[in-house]
């Protein structure tokens, strides 16, 4: 936790968005469905960075951010520049839910699901460790982060708060 005389530097990071910090920051994304929110922190130099994704796949289009397999490796360069180090990156995701229902009762386009299994391969491929999640089912989700320790909280309506 930051000293008493410190503030915490709150950061809400918003959709197909991402932000970086040090241990005096708590990173927030509010409202998250089908798309995922990932955490990577080196608890090390106590620097982390919170990445909102909402697709899996990047087209080619600009807003890197925006997917799974291009949001992922910019965010480990903007936190390598404030001295992390890539091999002692861990990763905390959240979201991914299955928000909208077909008349049958399945996922339409499982876009939820889709997130989820993108963020792990490209996790897995760059060789960062999954330790904690709160993935999948049918509810949305906030997450807060805090830079100081790793830890990261999530809240969903009507349900109890989970620290993972």
């Amino acid at each position: 936790m930051p000293s008493s005389d410190q503030v915490a530097e709150k950061l809400v990071v918003k959709m197909a968005d991402h932000a970086v910090g040090d241990e005096n920051t708590v990173l927030a994304t509010l409202g998250l469905g089908s798309c995922i929110g990932i955490a990577l922190y080196d608890k090390f130099s106590k620097v982390g960075g919170l990445v909102h994704i909402m697709l899996p796949e990047n087209p080619g289009g600009k807003k890197i951010v925006k997917y799974a397999d291009t949001g992922i490796p910019f965010l480990i360069e903007e936190l390598e520049s404030l001295g992390a180090q890539k091999r002692r990156l861990s990763a905390k995701i959240v979201g991914g839910a299955g928000m909208f229902k077909s008349e049958s009762g399945d996922s339409v386009m499982k876009i939820g699901a889709r997130n989820i299994e993108a963020v792990k391969d490209t996790l897995k491929n760059i060789g960062i460790k999954i330790i904690g999640s709160d993935v999948g089912k049918d509810y949305g989700r906030s997450m807060y982060f805090y830079l100081d320790d790793g830890r990261v909280e999530v809240k969903s309506f009507s349900r109890d708060l989970k620290t993972i």
